[in-house]
């Protein structure tokens, strides 16, 4: 049994390393989290009700065509939470999920995460968290800033139980100005919206001199079968949520969140070795990953 689960780990790790025609370096694909929710993720995307493409059409989701016709009420609320630097990097280690794009610029101001609205999100954004409560699809909410000549990386989400919506806010309108899922280029423009699958490689970056907002969400996934919509909203409730983290005092903070300081320490430790000896850094590494697999899988 233990060696059939391995084998599954495996097979669909390799499966998520070789979707799409972009890839992480082999080492980093082997320790990304991509990895370890292969198998969950698998089955996600096997039971999908929507093809399996890099980009989908919006026009598929009639349920969020709202959004996109109150989009200049929802961008008033996001140029006033500008304008009071509301949206901005967390000053805590509270926010697991986007930590590291915080380096390279990115900022956001929560506006639901796996549950109803923040208050704060309530209190400053009263019209977008009541037109996102009518949309019981749109799991996540956020106000997403990309400010000029800031970037993210190449990089996968951990969970397929999701697709990815942006509604462009306060945009250059300039195709410098873009994301790339799997190496295909969007460029936001004001008032329009972009369906991706968030599962597939994707980097952004703002190569112009003027702002980006965006409305960005999570919409679940449709399934084909009830038992995997249930299964897939049992994760969302039982784990995704747990990495809700707050825009001020009073907003909820998930569990991992809460324990996301002690574990950013140690991989303070981590990249310090990294910085003075790669060598060792990596053979250490895949040596407490080879150990712990041994640990598991060496016959007794």
């Amino acid at each position: 049994m233990k060696w059939l689960i391995l084998a599954i780990f495996v097979g669909c790790g390799a499966w998520v390393h070789l979707r799409g025609r972009v890839r992480l370096r082999l080492s980093r694909q082997i320790t990304d989290h991509s990895t370890f929710m292969a198998p969950l993720n698998a089955l996600m995307i096997a039971c999908s009700r929507v093809p399996g493409s890099r980009y989908l059409a919006v026009e598929d989701f009639p349920e969020l065509a709202p959004l996109r016709e109150r989009w200049q009420e929802i961008r008033e609320e996001a140029l006033a939470l500008r304008e009071a630097q509301q949206i901005k990097a967390s000053d805590r280690y509270d926010d697991v999920g986007f930590n590291s794009f915080f380096r390279r610029g990115w900022k956001r101001f929560y506006l639901k995460w796996y549950d109803d609205a923040h208050p704060s999100a309530a209190t400053l954004c009263p019209r977008t968290t009541e037109l996102l409560r009518g949309i019981p699809s749109v799991k996540a909410a956020m106000f997403a800033e990309l400010p000029p000549g800031s970037e993210l990386r190449p990089h996968r989400d951990p969970y397929a139980g999701s697709l990815r919506y942006h509604l462009g806010l306060v945009t250059p309108n300039d195709d410098r100005c873009y994301i790339a899922v799997d190496g295909e280029r969007y460029g936001w423009r004001d008032g329009e919206a972009v369906m991706f699958d968030e599962t597939y490689i994707h980097r952004a970056e703002n190569g112009t001199d003027r702002d980006r907002i965006i409305l960005f969400c999570d919409v679940e996934r449709p399934m084909k079968y009830r038992w995997a919509a249930a299964l897939n909203r049992f994760v969302a409730r039982h784990f995704v949520a747990a990495a809700a983290s707050p825009n001020a005092e009073g907003d909820r903070t998930g569990g991992l969140n809460r324990a996301f300081a002690s574990f950013y320490h140690l991989r303070q430790y981590a990249k310090r070795l990294r910085d003075w000896n790669k060598t060792v850094y990596y053979v250490l590494k895949f040596g407490l990953l080879g150990g712990l697999l041994l640990a598991i899988f060496w016959p007794r």
